[in-house]
């Protein structure tokens, strides 16, 4: 057991489905701050400290899911290596194949997740919260944009219309969703929510259902506040028959890009409200990693891996729901 380990009651164990993609590693060049690594190490980690996760490779988004959310000169221009050179700088990665194939699997990945969240109540993808890409172009280490894609995806199997599956998107990102948002403007089936850093990246912001800018330096108490007033929004104005849940752990006050001042315990109280609301309402998540870039990297990891144990805490809470009660077990959240 880790020191400062916080451990989480489970009545039960189930299998809640975890897709990852870590093993889709991109080429980058030495010094690249992109922290590739976070992956691998956090399905490691959660292998090793939250019990019942079913692992599952993530399946490929193919081009008539991308079509979905992006236009199909940029899908084209993407799979081939044709972006204009300024643009897959706006990308941050070089092009390769395994930059095509590991965005294609981690929009896949949230795909996956909110079909086995409709049945299974919440299920996670290790990586995705590509939220900076818009139909047209990538951004901010973002290709394909995996909310927006999964969210149009999930009302076609629902087997109803859009209007009668509607979807929310809770973007706790500290970087606003800006390709979300554009994505999403005139599409009044998804409920597009942002709480971020009001000076952070993007600098030119593009308009949410729901925007709620964060003053640099926001602790603990100010962000949970603003998010319990967020969800109270959401809930009056929307009714979700889904939530796609970016779930960043770049408002940690560790993080080097983030810029606001939550604790670890912060983090876990924000995701706990997330999971309650849903709860309180009988809609399925499906969760997503989206950002984190921590002075260190084992912060990062830790931010991510308590957001999945509490997840499958949650997934235990909706079973039990339907089950009953079973043998208790205890779930360590490493600080």
């Amino acid at each position: 057991m880790r020191p400062g380990a916080i451990f989480v009651a489970l009545r039960f164990v189930i299998h809640m489905r975890a897709f990852y993609t870590d093993h889709f590693v991109l080429p980058l060049p030495p010094g690249h701050r992109f922290p590739m690594r976070k992956y691998s190490d956090l399905r490691a980690r959660v292998l090793a400290d939250v019990p019942g996760l079913s692992m599952q490779e993530a399946p490929r988004a193919d081009d008539d899911a991308l079509l979905l959310a992006h236009t199909f000169e940029y899908v084209e221009a993407v799979s081939a290596g044709r972006l204009d050179p300024a643009r897959q700088r706006e990308i941050g990665f070089p092009w390769s194949p395994e930059m095509v194939e590991r965005s294609r699997r981690s929009a896949g990945a949230t795909m996956a997740a909110c079909d086995a969240a409709l049945a299974d109540g919440i299920a996670v993808n290790l990586a995705g919260g590509t939220h900076h890409a818009y139909a047209d172009k990538g951004g901010g280490f973002c290709v394909f944009n995996d909310a927006a894609i999964a969210a149009r995806w999930v009302q076609r199997q629902s087997g109803r219309t859009p209007a009668d599956f509607p979807v929310a998107i809770v973007d706790l990102d500290v970087h606003q969703g800006n390709g979300t948002a554009s994505i999403l403007r005139d599409d009044a089936t998804v409920f597009t929510l942002s709480l971020h850093g009001e000076k952070n990246y993007p600098f030119r912001k593009e308009a949410s259902d729901l925007d709620i800018g964060l003053h640099d330096g926001c602790g603990d108490q100010d962000y949970l506040q603003a998010l319990t007033g967020a969800l109270d929004i959401l809930a009056g104005r929307f009714k979700p028959r889904m939530i796609i849940y970016l779930a960043g752990a770049d408002p940690h006050e560790g993080d080097r890009l983030g810029r606001l001042k939550l604790t670890l315990q912060g983090l876990a109280r924000r995701d706990q409200e997330v999971f309650d609301f849903a709860y309180q309402r009988r809609i399925p998540v499906a969760v997503t990693m989206a950002g984190g870039y921590g002075n260190n990297i084992d912060d990062t990891v830790a931010v991510h891996a308590q957001t999945i144990a509490l997840a499958a805490r949650h997934a235990q809470r909706w079973a039990a729901r339907d089950e009953g009660a079973g043998a208790s077990t205890s779930l360590p959240l490493s600080a």
